[in-house]
């Protein structure tokens, strides 16, 4: 059985639920779980596999990485190359906020100066950034970095950095999350975080 559940807890809860009652041998949850149907997952006999993710107190098995850490190395990558001013656009999403989290954290560790923050409504998409390039003009110093959420989110301060005569990444720097095929589509091409999904993929199915 294969649930699409896009970005709704709801309908996320309506498939588990949906599942559960055909006795499936296992879930393999590739989102966030919201914390009521947790305790029905914990009573169930299936096989409980998250995905994406590395929860502090998984269900049953947790196939992922942790999304604090790859905050916290973007931040460290950023600073080895020199930046100091980023600028971060995050959508609302549980991930992407802890993924935020991480950057701020390290950041602060790494030069005592706070980020400047964006955030954006999910699920996001590709004007939701060019708005928030927009919102930089009001910023008291212009970032050097721009550090989108998603590498769906980074296209648009591409696009907008490239309309408003400023050179990418010489004059400000553009970073993505996912390595999507968007990022190399794009010119310039999006730096980006690789996850190797297809290695997470073949992990769950061995378990």
């Amino acid at each position: 059985l294969l649930g699409i559940t896009d970005v709704s807890a709801s309908r996320t809860n309506e498939l588990i639920r949906g599942a559960l009652s055909r006795r499936v041998d296992a879930i393999i949850s590739s989102g966030p779980l919201e914390p009521d149907i947790i305790p029905v997952l914990r009573a169930s006999s299936s096989l409980v596999i998250q995905i994406w993710e590395l929860p502090a107190d998984p269900i049953g098995i947790a196939i992922g990485f942790s999304h604090e850490a790859a905050g916290r190395d973007v931040a460290r990558f950023l600073f080895s190359r020199g930046y100091r001013r980023p600028h971060l656009i995050t959508a609302e999403g549980a991930r992407a906020i802890v993924r935020r989290d991480g950057i701020l954290a390290e950041w602060d560790v790494l030069s005592g100066t706070p980020c400047t923050l964006a955030s954006v409504d999910i699920p996001s998409r590709f004007g939701h950034a060019r708005r928030a390039f927009a919102d930089m003009k009001h910023l008291p110093d212009m970032p050097d970095v721009v550090v989108c959420g998603s590498d769906y989110l980074a296209p648009g301060p591409i696009i907008e950095a490239q309309a408003a005569g400023l050179r990418v990444p010489d004059d400000l720097a553009v970073m993505g999350f996912g390595n999507t095929s968007l990022a190399g589509d794009m010119r310039p091409t999006i730096t980006t975080v690789d996850i190797d999904g297809r290695r997470i993929a073949r992990e769950a199915i061995a378990a």
